[in-house]
This record gives structure tokens, sequence and C-alpha cells, in this order.
């Protein structure tokens, strides 16, 4: 006998809890709102991802000094 259980997330912008299925169109999120919100945190470019410094960056940027 299986049980469909509803598989809840934390939304990644107000941690509200919300399921995460089909049926939920703005899934992760728990709403447009969230969705909107963490859409314009991106195009802000208040997300970014780290770029690695490489030793060689770091000689030449002292050797410009």
């Amino acid at each position: 006998m299986a049980t469909d259980r509803k598989r809840l997330v934390a939304c990644p912008q107000c941690k509200e809890l919300s399921e995460y299925s089909t049926e939920n169109k703005y899934r992760p999120f728990c709403s447009e709102r969230c969705k909107l919100i963490d859409l314009g945190q991106w195009a802000s470019e208040n997300y970014r991802i780290p770029e690695q410094t490489k030793p060689e960056d770091l000689d030449s940027e002292l050797a410009d000094h």
C-alpha cells in the first residue's frame, strides 16, 4: 500500500514550509512574491559566485603597488 507523502521544503527566501510538487508552480519558493524577490537579488548582483584568487594574480597586484 503506497502512501502519498507530501514533501515540504523551506522557501529559500522566507523560510516558510511549502510543498515541493508539480502542483506548486513557484517551487522551491512558497509564492510568486518570494520567487520575484530572489530574481531581483540576482538581477541587482546581490548574489555572487566567488572567484578563486590565483597566486599569480596576487603577485601581479603586489607588483603594481
